[in-house]
């Protein structure tokens, strides 16, 4: 196949940076650092099981108190490296790092942030499901000539640019800087990021969702209202057939909406009371959510906007539900308004959540 005349991830920055005569080129230089840092990943990732004798890593607990993979440790390594050098960031946080790395000497600090997961869903790797990277950019504060954690408890309005990479049959690097969402196809010939998909939207509608049903007993009544609603299909109050999806991994979940529509939920609940909800509002929950809503969708805890949430720790927790609008909007809806939450039944219970308004 001819790429004569499709722009790649280098052309289509360059493209962006002309709208900005002032702008230095920093910008577009931390990106292409970030794809690099990608495509080593993927190369890693691509190799499976072929590559256990070369992932001599003792197995520890991150901060998170989850397991690191090997292929997790490796992964961190290959963002650290490859962006640390270019003199475009003053530091970088991870979900594999307790706090903040700032750039060491004799490497020169430049004007960003970077926040990153660096390997999304690794329990699927040795089941041989997509997995990914997630990244947010900041900008870091003018004048200050030490970073501190505070310095990234930034809210998520606050990114310039959010994306993610997915390792599956092929890798795509999904990227917006504020202006839509483009996604790059890797061409494992010229290893190059091809811009394939120009202007990615998410469905307003759609008849998809996705949650881990496991947890139901442990959700709040407006969630388990409407996951009712929509097991209800055509003979229930939405009078649709619903399909319910699970992959367990919050990239490959991403793609699959920003591809045909959905919804995503994994809302706070009270399996473990004292956690406000499961993914990391900072290098998870805020730059998929940027990327939601670049794309027409609308990202929230639940409850309201997630990009509006003032963060208070590096690595906070919180509910989140994505997708497309008009169904996030009504999850919303039944969270705020008390008269919209019927009290606590059974998920699959016989009778319906909802009065009959025939009677």
């Amino acid at each position: 196949m001819s790429w004569a005349h499709t722009p790649t991830l280098t052309q289509y920055l360059i493209e962006e940076r002309r709208r900005y005569p002032q702008a230095s080129g920093d910008f577009n230089a931390l990106i292409l650092d970030v794809a690099r840092a990608c495509k080593a990943i993927a190369r890693q990732v691509a190799y499976g099981a072929l590559a256990k004798a070369s992932h001599a890593v003792t197995t520890t607990i991150n901060v998170q108190g989850e397991e690191q993979k090997p292929l997790d440790v490796i992964s961190n390594e290959c963002f650290m490296r490859l962006t640390e050098w270019g003199g475009y960031l003053a530091a970088m946080a991870s979900e594999e790092m307790d706090e903040p790395y700032v750039i060491p000497e004799p490497y020169p600090r430049g004007r960003y942030l970077l926040l990153f997961d660096p390997l999304d869903g690794s329990s699927n790797i040795d089941v041989n499901v997509s997995v990914g990277s997630i990244f947010s950019v900041l900008r870091a504060p003018e004048g200050k000539s030490e970073i501190t954690v505070e310095d990234f408890l930034q809210p998520g309005t606050k990114q310039i640019a959010a994306g993610y990479a997915i390792y599956g049959p092929t890798t795509m690097l999904v990227l917006t800087v504020g202006r839509g969402v483009v996604g790059f196809t890797l061409d494992p010939d010229f290893g190059e990021f091809m811009l394939t998909h120009p202007n990615i939207r998410i469905p307003e509608s759609t008849k998809e969702f996705a949650i881990n049903a496991s947890n139901a007993r442990f959700w709040e009544p407006p969630v388990k209202r409407y996951v009712n609603e929509c097991l209800k299909g055509k003979t229930g109050p939405r009078g649709k057939d619903f399909n319910m999806r699970w992959v367990a991994s919050l990239v490959a979940e991403t793609h699959r909406i920003l591809s045909r529509g959905g919804v995503f939920l994994y809302p706070r609940d009270n399996k473990e009371p004292k956690k406000p909800g499961r993914l990391r509002l900072l290098y998870e929950c805020n730059p998929i959510g940027m990327i939601v809503e670049q794309a027409g969708g609308r990202a929230s805890t639940g409850y309201g906007p997630v990009l509006e949430v003032q963060p208070t720790e590096l690595h906070q927790r919180i509910g989140f539900v994505f997708g497309s609008r008009e169904e996030v909007e009504r999850i919303e809806q039944y969270h705020n308004d008390p008269d919209a939450s019927p009290v606590d039944l059974p998920l699959f219970a016989e009778r319906t959540l909802f009065r009959d308004e025939t009677l």
